[in-house]
């Protein structure tokens, strides 16, 4: 039975999917993804028309994910593709599964409105699950959906409050928390009894499996799945680590974290921050494709014997070797489960095939010459478009025989599917094998822009067109993110290309190329991220995580540390949200030690970036001088904004030591003030009144501490930047605390709160918590205090926040509440709160408490 729609957690947005025409509609689609995204959710829409019908496997695939269906309607009815009997747009409308709250505006005036769309509207208007409204601007519109959304918002917290309540009083009706695991565009064909196994495996006490196979057999897809069917059993779900794009064994902790959401703060190893967020939980981590780290394997034992309630389930093509694995060696599909998974995958590119007496047999043997490899079937079945079966095996038995496809060593089945790779590269053109293997450059997908720029480097090929036949190829994996299309390669796919690209001699300028273009992405973020383009910069950013990572990687080796510094500065504000200031340290660390002569802003971006995280730790001054000298770095090479973000490093340094030195602290952030005004960047001014704050705060200036944090909560709403909005709004509840405005104060840190949320920024959520818990506590609030602050502890835990310094004054409030609570009443709340996911302390949080 599932659970009732309730609010997500922040990395678990509601998406809304979004139904229409494309070209009539597009002013109204754009007012749509607005409305939505101003409230902070995630709209999913499919905009790419290149290819003429997609199949229904991804209007359903899409539909799955999403929460609630929104549909636009005016003139048209769409295209109706050969051999189907209805458009895109109303098949999209069947496909809606039942328990979708369904939002429908159909515009007026329509005076040429098509028949079918007429038809499909009476019908739709009889529909007693769906809101149906009129409209005639793409503004009206835009308000008619934010409205609307806003209500079914209303109505889905306060059923998530219900939940919550339930959670609390009674653990047999424990809401687990959302299984994250990627939802696959197409079934799973013929590996029933595998899952059933491996279920079995988990729920038997086994708590590391690994299935075994080459590449292409199909282990990924077969984890996600027996995943899915074991995360009931595990009262935190499953999550999935994909270290495709990971290669140094050293990496793998920070993988894990990410797909954790555990921050990499640099005040503590992560492997620590791992251990501590994972030893209280009950929880299924499914690490994919560890073949190319084994040498990691140590640090999955290690976490095992840390956590007693994690299980792993691992995929790689071939076994870790180390204590506590199971193996579980994934074999070929059956013969009836092959031509099964042959006929689905040739009906995506020719709907009307289907099999016949006269090409069973061909079928069969294709099936059986690529050795009932899911990956070699795909590929082969991709071609039944201008193929029939019996062409196909020809082709197949002459060109198998003869390719080689990669080394002899290789076990069989990996050498039939490499093989199959390179016969189905050779029905290619040199232009489409060009732009395949140069794609091979892109880790954790690519959009089509980065596509062009990385495929062409300077040419003027037909990107689209060349990449269109790659998808229906099946060498490359199309999705979308939002309205902009993503594509994907199989790991094995990938590792063929690179090594064609290695083969060529271009691996150096495919991967320049690329690093080229993340610089110039890098470069138009900088300036959305610190306003109203936070949100979808964010979203874009984090699409691109893996990309961003290689580019850097690939700087550093070359040494060209100047163009390093530069895409990590660029993107600071990104970094520092998600959590991933300790790795970008150990980049800028290179520099540093290199032994090179550095120009001055690189030098200066290198001490920012590793001195800013350790400003707290600075005994004998060595970071604030550090510091100082990357703002006077920054001053000599002209870049006034460094600069000023240096200054602000230095006055934290300034204060956090044993002895603040408030005086220089408030010298350097009037300096730095008045640099972000005179280059006019908003953010940086919100920012530096904050510090200015703290440093009033810190002589007990109060009302001038609010004044300040007042004038940044203002500026951070004129510019739409939430980061600053919740770090003013948070510093805002402390001044009216500590003035004796409880209720203002908690207005600001719900404020806080709920702008952390709409960012997924954990450890500002924690911030929130811990505020909100003291003025329940100033209020006698004992049950409610004590919740928020488990809650807060609980989320730095697992975010690995907890080790850090922290701007917060909540301990001293609850400590007085517990000398005049009840003996260990205070504890048991507490402890009670720390059981609360994050979805249910936000709830709790922005719950107005009872005034009785």
């Amino acid at each position: 039975m599932s659970h009732p729609h309730i609010i997500r957690t922040p990395d678990q947005r509601l998406r809304i999917f979004v139904s229409s025409t494309l070209q009539e509609l597009a002013a109204e689609r754009r007012a749509a993804r607005t409305a939505i995204e101003r409230l902070h959710l995630a709209p999913v829409m499919f905009e790419l028309g290149a290819r003429p019908h997609p199949p229904r496997e991804l209007y359903r695939a899409y539909l799955e994910q999403s929460d609630v269906f929104l549909g636009l309607y005016w003139e048209r009815y769409g295209w109706v593709a050969p051999d189907e009997e209805v458009s895109g747009l109303e098949d999209e409308y069947n496909l809606c599964p039942p328990e979708l709250p369904r939002l429908l505006y159909v515009k007026s005036p329509a005076d040429a409105r098509e028949p079918k769309l007429a038809t499909l509207l009476a019908r739709i208007r009889d529909d007693d699950r769906a809101a149906y409204k009129y409209f005639e601007t793409p503004k009206e519109l835009a308000q008619l959906i934010e409205n609307d959304l806003a209500t079914l918002l209303a109505e889905r917290f306060d059923q998530s409050r219900a939940v919550v309540t339930a959670d609390v009083a009674s653990d047999a009706d424990r809401v687990v928390e959302p299984v994250r695991l990627p939802v696959p565009l197409t079934g799973l064909v013929g590996r029933d009894g595998d899952i059933a196994a491996i279920v079995d495996r988990l729920e038997h006490g086994t708590r590391f499996v690994t299935l075994a196979g080459p590449g292409g057999i199909g282990k990924s897809r077969l984890a996600i799945a027996a995943a899915r069917a074991a995360a009931q059993d595990f009262d935190d779900g499953a999550v999935f680590v994909d270290l495709s794009a990971v290669h140094d064994p050293k990496r793998v902790p920070n993988r894990i974290a990410q797909a954790l959401g555990v921050r990499d703060t640099g005040d503590a190893p992560i492997v620590d921050n791992l251990v501590t967020a994972l030893r209280d939980r009950r929880i299924l981590l499914v690490l994919d494709n560890f073949e190319q780290v084994l040498d990691a394997a140590p640090l999955l034992t290690g976490l095992l014997a840390a956590a007693p309630g994690v299980s792993m389930l691992v995929t790689s093509r071939a076994l870790l070797r180390v204590s506590a694995e199971q193996s579980y060696e994934v074999g070929p599909l059956a013969e009836d489960s092959s031509v099964s998974l042959f006929v689905e995958r040739a009906h995506a590119v020719k709907p009307d095939f289907e099999i016949t007496p006269e090409n069973t047999e061909a079928v069969t043997r294709v099936c059986a010459a690529l050795d009932g490899a899911p990956l070699a079937i795909e590929l082969a079945a991709a071609r039944i478009r201008v193929l029939s079966p019996a062409e196909l095996l020809d082709r197949l038995d002459r060109r198998l025989s003869v390719l080689v496809g990669g080394s002899r060593d290789l076990p069989e089945r990996q050498q039939t599917i490499r093989r199959t790779i390179e016969w189905s590269t050779q029905l290619l053109s040199p232009d489409q094998r060009r732009l395949l293997s140069w794609l091979g450059v892109f880790e954790g997908g690519f959009t089509l822009e980065a596509a062009e720029f990385v495929g062409t480097d300077g040419d003027q090929a037909d990107v689209l067109s060349d990449l269109a036949v790659l998808v229906d190829s099946s060498l490359v994996s199309q999705h979308d993110s939002d309205d902009r299309p993503r594509f994907t390669m199989q790991a094995i796919v990938r590792e063929y290309a690179r090594e064609q690209l290695a083969a060529d001699g271009g691996l150096n300028s495919a991967r320049d190329a690329h690093a080229r273009y993340f610089i110039d992405l890098g470069s138009r973020a900088r300036l959305p991220l610190k306003a109203g383009g936070q949100r979808e910069w964010m979203q874009r950013l984090g699409d691109e995580r893996d990309n961003l990572r290689a580019a850097e990687r690939y700087l550093l080796d070359a040494r060209d540390w100047d163009r390093a510094a530069q895409l990590a500065f660029n993107l600071f504000l990104y970094f520092w949200v998600i959590g991933l200031l300790g790795e970008v340290r150990t980049w800028m660390d290179e520099p540093l030690e290199s032994g090179d002569l550095l120009h001055d802003r690189t030098r200066a971006i290198a001490l920012y970036f590793t001195r800013t995280i350790r400003f707290w730790k600075d005994p004998d001054g060595r970071v604030a001088a550090d510091l100082s000298e990357s703002a006077d770095l920054f001053r000599q090479s002209g870049d006034r904004t460094g600069e000023a973000m240096a200054y602000i490093s230095l006055a934290l340094a300034l204060m956090a030591g044993e002895k603040p030195d408030s005086a220089r602290a408030a010298e350097v952030m009037e300096r730095s003030l008045q640099l972000f005004r005179e280059t006019g960047d908003v953010w940086g001014e919100s920012m530096a009144q904050v510090l200015l704050g703290r440093v009033a705060l810190l002589e007990q200036h109060v009302r001038t501490a609010l004044d300040r944090f007042d004038e940044s909560l203002a500026l951070t709403q004129r510019s739409g930047d939430g980061v600053g909005g919740r770090i003013a709004a948070y510093h805002l509840g402390w001044a009216h605390l500590l003035l004796g405005s409880p209720e203002d104060a908690r207005k600001d840190f719900a404020l806080s709160v709920t702008l952390s949320t709409s960012l997924g920024h954990i450890e500002g959520i924690a911030y929130g918590l811990e505020g909100l818990a003291a003025v329940a506590a100033l209020a006698g609030d004992v049950d409610r205090a004590g919740r928020l602050a488990g809650a807060a502890h609980a989320l730095r835990e697992r975010s690995g926040t907890h080790n850090g310094p922290t701007f917060t004054f909540h301990q001293r409030y609850l400590d007085r509440l517990a000398a005049a609570a009840p003996a260990g009443r205070l504890a048991a709340a507490v402890a009670e709160g720390r059981e609360l996911g994050v979805e249910q302390a936000v709830a709790e949080a922005l719950t107005e408490p009872s005034l009785n």
